[in-house]
């Protein structure tokens, strides 16, 4: 595969918003390492997108909705088992906006997810039943654009998660891991890379 960014391929920035790097209400840590990385990669792609967590408030995802439940823990939701995390990228809150210093003006399109009350979106193209798309698949394929390049927070949740459904509707998708930070929750990062070796994502280190 021809790793150089054609006029057809597509930079995808996950997620790179406050709460999720050092400070915010779900860190990941050296999360702001990426912000240099990306910058740089944008001014080589001639299409960009973001993503963009966007949760209400008392948001189905957070423990705080679910009396006696912690952080991190594992409950089962009518879709399936679902971590739940601590309070973060609530809408309109300045822990939910992109890192300051992430280049943002050339992004053609910002996808918001996990804005459902009763429902977690992970990946850029389906929220967490797999089945409720996004939108993202339809607007590449009118573009014309065949080959997804991903960066962002965090490698073990949306950025696997948006990786393996693309290659899951038949794009291309490419992972370049330095442009990307882990949570690594109990072996999460382990199991993303496998479950993304195994739907054909293709890895590399940089570009």
């Amino acid at each position: 595969m021809q790793i150089r960014p054609g006029n057809d391929d597509l930079l995808l920035i996950v997620d790179v918003q406050n709460d999720f790097c050092p400070g915010g209400a779900l860190a990941v840590a050296n999360g702001d390492a990426v912000v240099p990385i990306i910058n740089r990669l944008v001014e080589r792609f001639d299409h960009v997108a973001l993503t963009q967590d966007w949760h209400p408030k008392g948001h189905s995802s957070f423990a705080a909705s679910h009396p006696g439940a912690r952080p991190f823990e594992t409950i089962d939701m009518p879709y399936g088992q679902q971590t739940l995390w601590p309070d973060h990228c609530v809408q309109g809150t300045p822990g939910a906006t992109f890192h300051p210093q992430l280049e943002t003006t050339r992004a053609e399109m910002v996808i918001r997810k996990g804005f459902r009350p009763d429902i977690d979106s992970y990946s850029a193209f389906y929220e967490n039943d797999r089945r409720t798309p996004t939108g993202l698949a339809g607007y590449l394929r009118e573009r014309g654009l065949c080959r997804i390049f991903l960066v962002g927070l965090a490698t073990d949740y949306c950025v696997c998660h948006s990786a393996v459904d693309a290659r899951r509707i038949g794009f291309d998708a490419v992972l370049i891991e330095a442009g990307c930070r882990a949570i690594d929750l109990s072996g999460s990062l382990d199991a993303a890379w496998a479950g993304m070796a195994a739907a054909g994502v293709q890895r590399v280190n940089d570009l």
